[in-house]
């Protein structure tokens, strides 16, 4: 006999598992954004530069130009990852810590020379079968199930890397064979907890976790192509984060009352979001690509095409269309493509029709949920890198001079979404203006061009310093903010301002000049 107490635990439980697991399709997702795109031949230029997400790179390599700029996520090279969100808890709380990756695998075609040896080739054809020299990557995961008490003392540090190996897998009638090799990835990840306010009435209190992965390995030749490199790196890195006795807060629409520490969140590289059901907060996943709280998959897609903001249905067409020829080639490069293939070809005509599209409601949905019907629910929230709240969308002027990166503050301001007429009422262009070192600028103000890269766009060195007008001030749908400049030395400025062809920064790409200042500079020099 159990009783209604231990009943409602035994729910709670259930509810977080099969919100962890509901959230894990998504994490596969996150897990092969990239791997092999349409299409899925090795031959494709797209499919020559891979694993552009979550990358964690020796140390040494990574910073072979410098140190790395943090940021919240993308396309980045990094040897970290930080991962730093709240949760209210009781005092006998358990966090449960998962961090994915995939390791690389190097498959490598070898023909037989006749003699006993073998010799690396690029392709091999077998009788029907081709086989072809390509990366592969392996799965991987570190499970971390630590008390909450516990990560109040201190750090708790656990091993996450993996172990090299290979393996030999012999072709047909002794003509060659497949080596699959792989180094050792070496990868630590620290948990640490600290306590941020009283005991509510319920007995729990508000806590930042920080999760961090690092790569600890070696090269001491940090001038290796990166090809070479990312076979000691941890790949699509992201972390799934659950527990008993925990509720996790959001960072992109905190409650009032824990807003403040929201805003204090660090991010470096990868961004937490909650996931399970809208208005619950069990488990939350901390990936390297931008996504809503509570992301889904679509229900109507049929399997991964390893582009998780992907088309099903154009993907799929697309994919039926390859010749032959082509569809061979893909099937020789990876299994995952031959899966693909397979499952293309074999898709009932009921399946395809139910890609064509579906509508999630005929009203305008805000909130949590706003984007979880899109394929694979993928789209950026409105907030700041460091886990900053939306901003008021009825502000004209927005403050760029934030810690990090310009925030995004909300899709357009009208009454209605962005895609629907109206959508972008109350917004005027040429009127609008912009905070820029706490001087309004708008449309006719001067400026001068400071470009925030890295030094590697040779666009952002010729525009550095450079004076120009601003035209006008712009909000994205994605809720940014961009200014339009034409160049004081430019002859053809007024013509591209008839034509409307501008140049675009944000506003913290900007230095507001006063106007005498302004005639009184050297065109075109800092």
């Amino acid at each position: 006999m159990v009783d209604g107490t231990a009943r409602s635990g035994c729910a709670a439980l259930a509810s977080r598992d099969e919100a962890l697991q509901r959230l894990r399709t998504v994490a596969d997702a996150v897990l092969y954004e990239g791997y092999l795109l349409y299409p899925y031949r090795r031959s494709s230029p797209k499919n020559r530069v891979r694993w552009q997400f979550g990358v964690l790179t020796p140390r040494e390599w990574a910073e072979r130009d410098g140190a790395v700029a943090p940021g919240v996520s993308g396309s980045v090279d990094s040897w970290y990852q930080q991962t730093e969100c709240l949760l209210r808890a009781s005092g006998d709380a358990r966090l449960r810590v998962t961090v994915r990756y995939l390791q690389l695998q190097r498959k490598q075609v070898e023909r037989s020379t006749g003699d006993g040896g073998h010799r690396p080739v690029e392709e091999l054809q077998v009788g029907a079968d081709v086989h072809l020299t390509f990366d592969e990557a392996v799965p991987r995961e570190a499970e971390i199930d630590v008390p909450l008490a516990r990560l109040l003392q201190g750090a708790h540090r656990t091993t996450v890397g993996s172990p090299g190996g290979a393996g030999t897998e012999r072709l047909t009638g002794g003509a060659g064979r497949v080596v699959r090799r792989r180094d050792p990835v070496h990868a630590v990840t620290t948990v640490r907890a600290e306590r941020l306010g009283d005991d509510g009435d319920d007995g729990t209190a508000l806590y930042r976790l920080r999760v961090r992965t690092e790569n600890t390995g070696s090269m001491p030749d940090a001038t290796v192509p990166r090809a070479q490199a990312l076979r000691h790196a941890l790949m699509a890195t992201h972390t799934l984060i659950g527990g008993d006795g925990v509720e996790f807060r959001s960072l992109i629409d905190p409650p009032e009352a824990d807003e403040r520490y929201a805003r204090e969140c660090r991010n470096v590289h990868t961004f937490p979001v909650l996931g399970g059901e809208p208005g619950r907060g069990d488990v939350v996943l901390s990936a390297p690509i931008i996504l809503p709280d509570h992301p889904q998959v679509a229900p109507e897609s049929p399997g991964d095409l390893h582009d998780a903001a992907e088309i099903d249905e154009i993907l799929s067409l697309r994919t039926l269309l390859l010749t032959d020829e082509e569809k061979r080639e893909a099937r020789a490069t990876d299994q995952r493509a031959a899966d693909i293939l397979d499952r293309v070809e074999s898709m009932p005509p009921e399946m395809f029709a139910r890609l064509h599209g579906a509508i999630r409601s005929l009203e305008p949905v805000t909130g949590a949920t706003a984007n979880s019907s899109t394929p694979h629910g993928f789209a950026a929230p409105a907030t700041d890198p460091s886990g900053t709240a939306p901003t008021d969308p009825t502000a004209t002027a927005v403050d760029p001079n934030a810690p990090g990166p310009t925030p995004p503050a909300t899709a357009l301001r009208g009454p209605a979404p962005w895609w629907q007429e109206g959508g972008d009422e109350g917004l005027s262009p040429t009127t609008d203006s912009a905070l820029v070192d706490g001087v309004p600028v708008a449309a006719g103000s001067a400026v001068r061009l400071r470009p925030a890269g890295r030094g590697a766009d040779a666009q952002d060195m010729f525009l550095a310093g450079r004076t120009a007008r601003v035209a006008a001030v712009f909000h994205d749908v994605d809720g940014s903010l961009h200014l339009a400049v034409t160049l004081d030395d430019d002859p053809a400025a007024e013509l591209n301002a008839w034509y409307g062809r501008y140049l675009y920064f944000r506003p913290h790409e900007l230095e507001p000049l006063t106007t005498a200042a302004h005639e009184g500079a050297p065109h075109g020099r800092p």
